[in-house]
């Protein structure tokens, strides 16, 4: 080596010719291997891809559409079931308020002829008390005249006088 210096090979203009001959050659194999080889294989991987999506949104959509369905369905059920326990609750309260109706009519009949037996039984009572009132009545009036005239009364005449005052009030 002489002691100059060489310039850069790319920029060295003796070698363009050859640089630009095999540029050609490479860029040629390597547009010829990427249009036959590599994009075909790419461009089948996007396509694939492209119809996975798609299918993958079809089956979406159809599933979209069955869960709409049965949502649907189940919000007819559910108001279809309400309706039911609605209806079941009202026949139920009727029926309740029914037997309850039953129940207070034989109780109330129950309880009048238990109250119409305690007022005959009542009105027997008075009657035995107020016939023994009078012969009680007639005795303390024998007694009290007796005590006061020293002389007693019959007992026709006393039954007249306890009459009298019980006939006033």
């Amino acid at each position: 080596m002489s002691g100059e210096k060489s310039a850069f090979p790319p920029f060295d203009a003796s070698t363009f010719a050859g640089q630009l001959f095999w540029l050609a050659i490479t860029f040629g194999v390597l547009y010829w291997l990427m249009s036959k080889v590599a994009l075909p294989r790419v461009g089948a991987i996007l396509e694939e891809r492209a119809d996975t999506i798609s299918r993958d949104l079809d089956n979406a959509a159809q599933m979209q559409a069955k869960a709409e369905e049965t949502a649907k369905a189940y919000e007819t059920a559910l108001t279809e079931a309400r309706k039911n326990a609605q209806g079941i609750a009202q026949a139920s309260r009727e029926a309740g308020a029914k037997a309850s109706d039953e129940r207070r009519h034989a109780v109330e009949a129950e309880l009048s002829a238990k109250m119409a037996k305690a007022e005959t039984t009542i009105a027997a009572t008075k009657t035995s008390a107020m016939s023994n009132v009078r012969g009680l009545g007639s005795e303390v009036a024998i007694a009290i005249v007796e005590k006061l005239t020293g002389k007693a009364p019959s007992a026709s005449e006393a039954s007249e006088a306890v009459e009298q005052v019980l006939a006033r009030g």
